[in-house]
């Protein structure tokens, strides 16, 4: 079994940053993809970011692209998420998740391990 344990979250003002970590434990895969998720109230889960096995492929949703950065430390099977110009929007609990997949992966189905969430909440 893999075990994903977010950190990081909180509460911020409008335009403020926030770093969450997430890290892998347990059964961890040689080469597999990570990927953040995020769930606001009253909405579905949606993709934030992904990144692949080696770090040097990432994709992001439109909404976060250019304020939000994905990126890992192979040594420490940690993922982190670099949210900065934080938006009320941006409002949700944010998932972490381990595909088995190599390449970078934006959907919930491909996900295959899934941490417990940390809330992000964002004042206006």
């Amino acid at each position: 079994q893999v075990q994903l344990v977010e950190s990081g979250g909180g509460l911020v003002q409008a335009g403020g940053s926030l770093r969450l970590s997430c890290a892998a434990s347990g059964r961890t895969f040689s080469s597999y993809a990570m990927g953040w998720f995020r769930q606001g109230p009253g909405k579905d889960r949606e993709f934030v970011a992904a990144i692949n096995w080696s770090g040097g492929n990432t994709y992001y949703a439109d909404s976060v692209k250019g304020r939000f950065t994905i990126s890992r430390d192979g040594a420490k099977n940690t993922v982190y998420l670099q949210m900065n110009s934080l938006k009320p929007e941006d409002t949700a609990v944010y998932y972490c998740a381990l595909s088995r997949r190599m390449t970078v992966v934006a959907t919930r189905v491909d996900y295959d391990y899934w941490g417990q969430g940390t809330q992000v909440t964002v004042s206006s």
